[in-house]
């Protein structure tokens, strides 16, 4: 073949047939690769580092990309593959990319977009590590990043320079659930030639499909609700093919953010029931919110399915209806010094409440966000972000709702 002569069609791996109507559920337990010759019912696990191959040329082909095939687990690996497609297909996208964490898939989102002196427009509410990279790390190395308001779309707009390449919304944010409006956003970036990209960590394609509402990219810890039992540490970003292919690939090649297959398994088989717990965690967490809203300690309550939200019509709307599960609330008292003994109290008070700041998990978790999640921000940071010393968050489990009230009622009894 001369090098005049066209690129032969990729060879592609084999996908399983569905009609093109299924819908999200089904999709969850059967998307991924047809089965083995060994006709296995639960997906396999392959725990294999490297991927044998019938001749040098056909190992020549599949190394540069010519064919789709297995070659090496750090960039491509069976397992990690059927999580890959699920997640893609749950979401809506075209592809999906498999990381070793939430913030690897974010690490590599900036490293395949960006390059010195590009800009980045972020809300000041996102997740206190991802402020950390974007602005610490990335900032090292000539990225920049203006942090403006989660739900003021104008704000957003005002920020836009002529290097402006990518937008970055988490909805809702961590941790006051406050909901961006996905659309407007998506409006906002393209006129100005960026991407938008969404942290979906929270909703989870159960309740909210950021792509449906134009977002280019969405990133996900896997650790989250994916699982959905605390058990491993893994992330993704789902898009274009385009993009995940000729973009995010290549540098996973060459920087390595691997997806374990086991990590890749095991989220895999949590996508299974992933609709049923949002569902359930969902309904526990309104009823949560509700009776909180009601306690004589409690000062106010963040979560998007109460009507005092302030962006609940439109959680409504983005979320297929439902709130999700993590409520959080702010403890009276006077001063920062009492609102911090006040919340540290009614989480010392827990029994059932496991107290950490992971979430996602079917046992309802508990942690004081100023100190943990976001402590590594400065006080001002925190500010800006709403996040004050009373502030409690609450990932709501699978536990009776009675129980949960009763578990957080000894705490707040004690600084009433």
């Amino acid at each position: 073949m001369s090098t005049l002569d066209p690129k032969p069609e990729k060879k592609r791996l084999p996908r399983k047939a569905f009609a093109p109507d299924v819908r999200l559920e089904t999709l969850a337990v059967r998307e991924g690769l047809p089965a083995t010759e060994w006709g296995e019912n639960s997906e396999g696990l392959f725990l294999t580092s490297s991927f044998n191959h019938p001749d040098a040329a056909t190992a020549a082909a599949r190394f540069a990309n010519e064919e789709e095939a297995f070659v090496y687990t750090r960039f491509s690996n069976p397992t990690t593959m059927m999580f890959e497609r699920r997640l893609a297909a749950l979401e809506g996208t075209e592809a999906a990319i498999a990381t070793s964490s939430g913030m690897s898939a974010i690490m590599l989102l900036v490293m395949g977009l960006l390059k010195a002196g590009d800009h980045v427009v972020c809300s000041r509410s996102v997740f206190g590590s991802t402020i950390k990279l974007l602005q610490g790390e990335f900032g090292k190395f000539g990225v920049q990043t203006t942090f403006v308001s989660q739900t003021d779309v104008a704000e957003w707009r005002a920020a836009i320079q002529p290097n402006t390449k990518l937008l970055f919304a988490e909805t809702p944010s961590n941790p006051l659930t406050e909901v961006c409006d996905i659309a407007q956003l998506a409006e906002v970036a393209h006129a100005a030639g960026a991407l938008l990209a969404v942290d979906n960590c929270f909703c989870s394609p159960a309740l909210q499909r950021p792509a449906k509402l134009g977002a280019d990219l969405i990133i996900h810890s896997g650790t989250k609700y994916l699982d959905g039992q605390g058990r491993v540490v893994a992330g993704a970003l789902c898009g274009s093919e385009q993009l995940i292919e000729n973009v995010f690939v290549p540098v996973m090649r060459s920087a390595g953010m691997s997806l374990s297959p086991f990590n890749a398994w095991v989220v895999l088989k949590g996508l299974e029931t992933l609709s049923i717990r949002m569902a359930a965690q969902s309904a526990n967490a309104l009823a949560l919110a509700r009776w909180l809203e009601a306690q004589p300690s409690v000062e106010r309550v963040y979560y998007p399915g109460l009507p005092s939200h302030p962006q609940h019509e439109l959680a409504m709307k983005q979320q297929g209806g439902l709130g999700g599960a993590v409520v959080s609330f702010i403890t009276k008292g006077e001063g920062a010094d009492a609102a911090r003994r006040n919340a540290f109290a009614v989480i010392d008070h827990t029994r059932i409440c496991s107290i950490t700041s992971n979430l996602g998990d079917t046992k309802t978790t508990i942690t004081h966000p100023a100190t943990t999640s976001h402590g590594r921000l400065s006080e001002d940071q925190r500010q800006a972000a709403g996040i004050t010393q009373g502030m409690i968050r609450v990932a709501v489990g699978l536990e009776h709702i009675e129980d949960l009230k009763a578990d957080l009622a000894s705490g707040l009894n004690s600084i009433a």
